[in-house]
């Protein structure tokens, strides 16, 4: 039986620009990206966040149900609006991201005892918990605290703890030193990290994926997918180590969601019981799926033949 898992972050309306130069209405954020996708990978999912009580919030809660993610982790508060984000992408599909979120109602998640508590619980019952860089740049030193205290019970019932570094300048005010900070205790607490060599590099200076590896070997961190674009990922787990090619050359349409695509695949896999090898492939293909959309949640009629392929071989 395939284990369960609970995403924790925030999910903002997204505006990206079409080819015809129109903005077009949807929503998105890391780590709902992701529990989306491990819903469709049959993941039995939920996302731990706070919304508003407006018409966007109830779009996002709609998104999340119609993709069969569980948003009952995910309060309301009144008056209240989530977080808004514009997209541009250039000729190469690469993007550059826009924010409005200093108010949004998921940086107070875990400073509400209440909320907090249910989703500390929920997470003590899930086999695998999983957040990412954007998600600590969200809380103050008290939900912070908070977080860590729900992690920590977490990973004494039995869930595994599953991080992405998934830095982002902006979220931390272009502090790194603070934000070092932050993912080096949170990191203490992991058991999987799939981070971004890109990002690493910006925010720790490592020079290739293996130094990615050894440090975050080092933080105790047991299982690591370094993800490196067109040249695959470096793994590391159950004391071996190697590269998990992407299987074909994608023309990027848009990279959005490209990282938190290939994660659920990657944690899918692993809920399954697959070998990290045939986990990374299925994460490289799914991320190769969506990379050829716009838009951070690709239509469902996209990834069907993957994910019914994987339901048959049963990873």
């Amino acid at each position: 039986m395939i284990g369960s898992l609970v995403s924790v972050g925030e999910c903002m309306v997204e505006l990206a620009r079409g080819g015809d130069g129109r903005f077009g209405l949807a929503y998105g954020g890391d780590t709902f990206n992701t529990a989306v996708y491990a819903a469709r990978m049959g993941v039995p999912t939920a996302y731990a966040t706070a919304l508003g009580d407006d018409a966007y919030s109830n779009g996002i809660a709609a998104l999340g149900e119609s993709e069969g993610v569980d948003m009952a982790l995910a309060p309301r508060r009144a008056g209240r609006m989530p977080g808004l984000y514009l997209i541009e992408t250039n000729e190469q599909g690469e993007r550059s991201f826009f924010y409005w979120r200093d108010r949004a109602p998921a940086r107070e998640l875990f400073e509400d005892a209440g909320a907090a508590g249910v989703v500390t619980a929920r997470m003590a019952q899930a086999a695998l918990a999983y957040f990412s860089g954007i998600t600590l740049s969200l809380y103050s030193p008290a939900g912070l605290d908070a977080f860590e205290r729900a992690l920590r019970a977490a990973k004494q019932a039995g869930a595994r703890i599953a991080f992405d570094g998934n830095f982002r300048p902006r979220g931390w005010g272009g502090d790194k030193e603070r934000a070092r900070g932050v993912f080096q205790r949170f990191l203490a607490l992991c058991d999987v990290a799939l981070p971004t060599f890109d990002d690493e590099q910006a925010l720790w200076g490592d020079s290739s994926p293996v130094d990615t590896i050894a440090r975050l070997g080092a933080l105790g961190v047991g299982e690591v997918a370094v993800k490196n674009g067109a040249d695959g990922a470096l793994v590391r787990a159950g004391g071996s180590e190697f590269v998990a090619p992407v299987p074909e050359r994608i023309i990027a349409v848009d990279t959005t969601a490209a990282g938190d695509s290939f994660n659920a695949g990657y944690l899918a896999g692993r809920l399954r019981g697959a070998e990290p090898a045939d986990s990374a492939l299925l994460g490289h293909r799914l991320a190769g799926i969506v990379i050829g959309h716009r838009g951070a949640i690709v239509p469902k009629e996209a990834t069907r033949a993957l994910v019914e392929t994987a339901r048959a071989t049963n990873i």
